[in-house]
């Protein structure tokens, strides 16, 4: 006798979800929307007066232009061969390596070394600190015009500590070479308070546990400074690296207080300072504006390459 009764059973599922569903996608449209409402006014700044100046400078480097006149005559690519055929392009580019490389390379290296001195518990450090950080918030024009008494070769106090041991002052206003190791130097001395800032807080950030691990394997004092520290302080100097190399570039108002980017012509002047040179002395803003964009392609390429070193550097 065949059962006719039928399995009326129901598989148990999921409860039926009660009311409308969550809108993840209306989430994140407003998540975007917040973004770009917070982002659109840098944005604009950056559009304004970053983007569109350079474009602009572009343009007018193509152009042979008085700063006074209201017409710029095209001349295609007249300026950059005649930057590039020059005699006092080769003197520029010079001062400016010099000038970047020496800035760079030692207002980093003394300012790991105050950082490194500093970071001790040492009596009156906290007031050294702020001796040493003080240069870099005062103008570079005042720098320059209270070193220009350091440097003096009749009554400077170079001349006065050369004298005590019995040598003389270098003419540091008539010969090039000396005249670009003063605003050197000088710069030197205003910028050294950044990478020693920058450096302590990196420092007071690191990891001891490395250091005391390397110290009770039997580390020498270099071995734990150059394969614990320095690795840990590696993203700090590369971000150190662009940002004072920028900066280095950019120097415009101690050259001009102490050499006015002499001596004999072209002693002290950079590429930025022939900028001005040529924008606002010679009248020529078309070929002022064609060093400016020389000098950009020049720092995006060498900041292209500090941050593939950086990166093969990070994987490896």
């Amino acid at each position: 006798m065949t059962d006719s009764r039928r399995d009326t059973s129901v598989v148990a599922g999921p409860p039926e979800q009660v009311g409308p569903a969550p809108r993840r996608s209306s989430g994140r449209a407003w998540e975007w929307t917040l973004a770009a409402l917070l982002l659109l006014p840098n944005l604009v700044l950056l559009v304004v007066f970053t983007y569109r100046p350079l474009l602009d400078n572009i343009r007018l480097s193509f152009t042979d232009w008085n700063i006074s006149s209201p017409v710029a005559n095209p001349v295609g690519f007249a300026n950059y061969v005649e930057w590039f055929g020059r005699d006092d392009t080769r003197v520029v580019v010079r001062n400016t390596l010099v000038f970047t490389v020496a800035t760079v390379g030692v207002s980093m290296a003394l300012g790991l070394g105050l950082a490194l001195l500093l970071d001790q518990k040492l009596k009156g450090r906290n007031l050294v600190r702020s001796v040493v950080f003080a240069p870099f918030v005062i103008s570079g024009a005042a720098v320059g015009i209270a070193f220009q008494f350091v440097f003096d070769p009749q009554f400077g106090l170079v001349r006065d500590l050369l004298a005590r041991v019995g040598a003389s002052s270098p003419d540091f206003y008539q010969q090039p070479g000396w005249a670009l190791f003063m605003v050197t130097v000088t710069y030197i001395w205003k910028n050294l308070g950044y990478t020693f800032v920058i450096y302590l807080a990196a420092l007071q950030g690191r990891r001891a546990d490395l250091d005391e691990a390397a110290e009770i394997d039997g580390a020498t004092a270099w071995t734990r400074f150059r394969r614990v520290l320095m690795p840990q302080l590696r993203p700090t100097t590369f971000f150190l690296s662009i940002t004072v190399l920028l900066s280095s570039v950019q120097v415009f108002d101690i050259i001009n207080v102490m050499t006015r980017g002499g001596p004999q012509g072209n002693g002290t002047a950079t590429l930025v300072y022939q900028v001005y040179q040529e924008t606002f002395v010679n009248q020529r803003a078309g070929y002022g504006a064609t060093v400016a964009t020389i000098m950009f392609v020049i720092l995006l390429a060498v900041t292209v390459v500090q941050v593939r070193f950086m990166d093969r550097g990070q994987k490896s």
